[in-house]
């Protein structure tokens, strides 16, 4: 890992053994992007890569030069204008109404580690040695703006993260209305686009389609990341796949309003920009005042998808998520949402509660309804008070009762939210965000606090953190059950109600950073009506989400294998749930609801007691090969075999780091009949180790499974077997096999 500045070229090249990224100081002083990719040897001079040509309409720089355009001029962060028509990184509005600035190039400082951005999650580093920064120092002489361009590259993996900073020295207050966090110029668009969208339900569906003239972008203006559209795309070669190829991975630590946008101009340049939206933002930088952008992620790999994920897994698994739980494995929960939903009290509890403690559950999770006059959605939020007639001793009291019977107790939470019937909205009324005189709109007849007041976060705060002190809470489910709309907050002037969005989410962060530091080994999963704020700045406090309110595992299939493009299986909340499933309201077996499960956090959502004995006998045998192989499940290395996007099967698999171990899902949707026989490669394997299949009994080397597969067949394709659960068939099919090598 090196960063390097060649001072008789104005040149930087930070590289390690994966990636190299370098830029110059150019003519103009600008930071001109020359390359980025595949390491290549470090040298003085790179500047022949600066390319300049005459165009046609160009709008140049310098007087009598007609081919110095910025037009033409791949660059590190773009201010708008200059004759530059493309999308620019930074606008800045002054009061004499111009939107025009000229940043130059100040100088450069190279430290070791990372500095951690004030209020914002963010990569870190244990050790300074573990990577190093590259500060661009940078002047608009006329406003008196100062920016810190930040890079920083880490010892291991082909990753890059980018932020911004931005300093009033001069003697005028101006307006941020657009400040992203990274812009990459790249020299061609022989890419495609893969972005993962979608909706409640079926969040993060990759979609792809090539790069053409013009723009595409994903985006969210709903306050929240969204079901809708994640924080992270994809830019791969068309020929690239999950094994191979050149791969960009691009990723937004970040849980409000954001964009991530290619252009691509008339000669095939693509310009990708990630950072806050830019629509309704707009931010006041008084005299003195910093303004810091959130942090963008880029991953280079040119060994395919594959490659790409595990850089972000391992970086958001152990640089990015923190704490107590970081290297933990998770409890196996029950949670009684759709069990009981709102009709339950202490004793009910209690009954699934034994049962599930019984089978060999370790954390019961009190779901919506415990507090204030909660009996439906129409009432209650804000009033986080335990309802006396449903726990009569409070949340102390069952807590304890839980806890006397050996399983740890958690519970959910909205804190962001309010009921119009609630105590806390009577009281203050003001702490919503509304326009004064306007009509609001509520959703699940519920409204959003304002978070970027600090007395509002004080409150919830001080409510929250009384039950977690009094009470023996072991895991917070954290909720987020709607968007925001009309985004006014009472406490601002006209001039910096554009900052509101933004604020809101630092005032989430603030009250996440609060309890996650007062309360440390308390477990918090995030949540937000599923996977509307499944992004890496929830990561960063609560180290686990809650994947998708959809727990049919077919549906859970294609949900978890999208999400696992940037996410690690540790961070996916994955349940068994009820059948007929309350989203799809499909039958499903009880082992393939577990075997999807299983490659994520896992837990149950239904009453064991409503089980039959031979499925209580399943569960029990579920619990226990989780509780065996949970730490490999959710934390050894991921590979995606088959995508359930593209046909009737799909596989993954996770290795350990010594590569003697590996747990196999196969999962076949619907069943066929006279079909044909079936193998799966398997990746990640030591080609010289033998493995035994837990399932078939067979022993085969690594290189075997790898580069001939492992078989699958079973009674689709007309074979039988005396065991006929090992080669039973049937729809909405799964097997999970384990093998471990030989001693050697």
């Amino acid at each position: 890992m090196s960063i390097v500045y060649h001072e008789s070229t104005g040149t930087f090249h930070l590289y390690n053994q994966y990636i190299s990224y370098i830029m110059m100081i150019t003519e103009n002083s600008q930071p001109g992007q020359l390359y980025c990719g595949k390491r290549i040897h470090d040298k003085e001079d790179f500047s022949y890569l600066f390319e300049l040509a005459e165009r046609p309409m160009a709008s140049c720089v310098f007087e009598r030069d007609k081919v110095y355009s910025m037009a033409s001029i791949r660059q590190e962060y773009p201010a708008y204008g200059n004759g530059d028509y493309r999308h620019p990184a930074v606008e800045i509005l002054q009061q004499n109404g111009s939107r025009i600035s000229e940043f130059r190039y100040e100088g450069y400082q190279i430290s070791p580690g990372k500095p951690k951005l004030p209020g914002l999650p963010a990569l870190y580093t244990e050790d300074d040695a573990e990577a190093q920064t590259l500060t661009l120092t940078m002047r608009d002489a006329l406003t008196g703006i100062r920016m810190e361009l930040f890079y920083t590259i880490f010892e291991k993996g082909g990753l890059l993260a980018r932020s911004v900073r931005f300093i009033n020295e001069g003697a005028e207050a101006v307006h941020l209305t657009r400040a992203m966090s990274l812009c990459l110029d790249l020299p061609d668009s022989e890419y495609d686009w893969i972005q993962f969208s979608g909706t409640w339900s079926r969040e993060r569906t990759p979609r792809v389609r090539r790069l053409e003239h013009g723009i595409q972008a994903v985006d969210s203006m709903r306050g929240n990341s969204s079901h809708e559209q994640n924080p992270f795309v994809i830019l791969k070669r068309p020929t690239a796949d999950e094994f191979q190829g050149e791969v960009f991975g691009f990723s937004f630590i970040y849980s409000g309003n954001f964009q991530i946008q290619a252009e691509v101009d008339a000669y095939r340049v693509t310009r990708l920009l990630v950072g806050l939206h830019p629509e309704r933002f707009d931010w006041k930088l008084d005299v003195g005042e910093t303004f810091q952008t959130p942090e963008a992620v880029m991953v280079y790999s040119d060994r395919g998808m594959n490659d790409m994920s595990q850089t972000f897994h391992t970086f958001y698994q152990k640089r990015l998520a923190r704490g107590y739980w970081r290297d933990r494995v998770r409890p196996i929960l029950i949670n009684n949402w759709e069990a009981t939903y709102y009709d339950f009290d202490e004793d009910k509890l209690a009954v699934i509660a034994s049962k599930a403690k019984e089978c060999g559950v370790e954390l019961f999770v009190l779901d919506d309804g415990w507090f204030g006059a909660r009996r439906d959605d129409h009432a209650g939020l804000g009033d986080w008070v335990a309802a006396k007639e449903l726990l009569p001793n409070g949340i102390t009291g069952v807590a304890d009762r839980i806890e006397s019977l050996g399983m740890k107790f958690g519970l959910w939470i909205e804190p962001e939210m309010v009921n119009a019937d609630s105590d806390l909205y009577r009281a203050h009324p003001d702490w919503v965000l509304s326009v004064p005189g306007r009509s609001m709109t509520h959703g699940r007849y519920q409204y959003v606090l304002d978070f970027s007041r600090k007395e509002v976060v004080d409150h919830i705060y001080g409510m929250i953190a009384r039950i977690l002190r009094e009470a023996k809470v072991s895991y917070i489910k954290w909720d987020m059950n709607r968007c925001i709309t009309e985004c006014f907050s009472r406490a601002y002037p006209a001039d910096r109600q554009g900052e509101i969005f933004h604020r809101y989410i630092l005032g989430v962060y603030d009250l996440y950073e609060r309890l996650t530091t007062a309360f440390p080994e308390v477990l918090f999963e995030s949540c937000a009506s599923g996977g509307a704020r499944f992004d890496p700045g929830m990561l960063y406090y609560a180290p686990q989400c809650w994947t998708s309110d959809d727990s049919d595992a077919i549906e859970r299939l294609k949900i978890q294998y999208g999400t696992s493009m940037c996410y690690p299986v540790s961070s996916m909340g994955a349940h068994v749930s009820v059948v007929p499933n309350h989203q799809v309201h499909r039958m499903t077996p009880l082992h393939t609801r577990a075997n999807v499960a299983c490659f994520g956090t896992f837990g149950y959502e239904l009453d064991l007691n409503r089980l039959p004995e031979e499925e209580i006998a399943q569960v029990k045998g579920q619990i226990a090969f989780m509780k065996t192989w949970r730490h490999l499940l959710q934390f050894g290395i991921f590979y995606r075999l088959k995508s359930p996007f593209e046909g009737n099967e799909a596989a993954w698999m996770v290795v350990s780091p010594d590569r003697k171990t590996a747990i196999v899902g196969w999962y076949r949707i619907l069943n066929t009949v006279n079909n044909s026989f079936s193998r799966v490669r398997l990746v990640g394997l030591n080609p010289d180790y033998c493995y035994h299949n837990s399932v078939s009994g067979v022993d085969a080397y690594g290189d075997e499974l790898m580069y001939l597969g492992m078989q699958t067949t079973d009674e689709s394709a007309g074979v039988r077997s005396e065991d006929t659960d090992l080669l039973r068939s049937m729809d909405f099919d799964s097997r999970i096999y384990v093998l471990t090598a030989a001693e050697e």
